[in-house]
């Protein structure tokens, strides 16, 4: 094997292992995935290898709820059968993960620009890692935890699929930002984070297929094989924090992540002070953005 197809593998499998993990802890995907690269001196890897390892934690949520998921819709198409939609807690709790999918559809497709060009700045991704992690340690602080998944209430879905909206921007964490959303309204942390990744189905899974388009037009750095070994890290990492969030939040709090937050968002902030790290650091520009960005960095 050569050097570049050692090193090449070597890049899959760290960044596949950072997606699996950090998708779904409440830290951010999108802002590691920034960083990384970027501390190490990789070059970027580019939105096609994103999209791919993005697939693994899809596939890593769907084979893991496989059990709700399947009860979930038969419920939720009993329900339209019998003209009962709401007959049953499994059948509620279906249409709520719809009804929380609405904003975050609506808001994305609305903000889209936004959301791939200027708030990918480091900058946005620093503050909003601190930002969340301050309303994620009021939420532990505030929040009774008493409530269970059979309590939801359409008020619910709609609320904590606004929270899910929040994490359009970078460096929010969907994860996060829908955890707090279910820790406000009462909810204990295994029962926000089991909605949580319920909730994350529908929007990560279009996301993920939605992302593919860049494999058609986007020079991929990474062979064949490097990207399947990318996805398939993903995969089980992504597994494996799913399982892992799942026992960690029945007896613990959230307290862990607030504070990796707040540090990696300092620590952001200060190598983006000192001019260390540049804001668009690993950032892919169209060559629009580059032109006018070049044009700024001139006047």
């Amino acid at each position: 094997m050569t050097g570049r197809s050692c090193m090449g593998l070597l890049h899959a499998v760290v960044l596949g292992l950072v997606q699996g993990i950090t998708e779904f802890l409440p830290i951010s995907s999108t802002a590691h995935l920034r960083i990384v690269p970027v501390l190490l001196d990789w070059p970027d890897p580019g939105a096609a290898f994103d999209a791919i390892i993005q697939l693994g934690t899809v596939a890593a949520v769907l084979v893991y709820f496989r059990g709700d998921i399947v009860r979930l819709f038969s419920a939720w198409v009993r329900g339209l059968r019998d003209k009962a939609p709401l007959g049953t807690t499994d059948a509620r709790l279906a249409w709520f993960v719809i009804v929380g999918t609405i904003p975050v559809v609506i808001l994305g497709f609305a903000f889209k620009h936004a959301i791939e060009t200027s708030l990918r700045s480091l900058w946005v991704i620093a503050a909003s890692m601190i930002l969340l992690a301050l309303l994620l340690a009021a939420a532990e602080r505030i929040a009774r935890h008493q409530r269970t998944l059979a309590d939801l209430t359409w008020t619910d879905g709609w609320v904590i699929g606004l929270w899910q909206a929040v994490a359009l921007i970078p460096g929010s964490s969907r994860s996060g930002t829908t955890l707090t959303g279910g820790l406000w309204r009462g909810l204990k942390r295994e029962d926000a984070a089991r909605y949580s990744f319920l909730l994350s189905i529908p929007a990560t899974t279009a996301a993920g297929i939605f992302e593919l388009r860049h494999l058609l037009k986007a020079h991929v750095p990474f062979t064949g094989a490097e990207l399947l070994v990318g996805g398939a890290v993903a995969f089980v990492s992504g597994m494996l924090a799913i399982g892992g969030l799942l026992r960690y939040l029945r007896t613990r709090t959230t307290a862990v992540f607030i504070v990796y937050r707040v540090v990696l968002g300092l620590f952001l902030l200060g190598l983006l002070h000192s001019g260390r790290l540049q804001p668009d650091a690993g950032l892919e520009h169209s060559p629009a953005v580059a032109a006018a960005s070049g044009a700024s960095r001139r006047e």
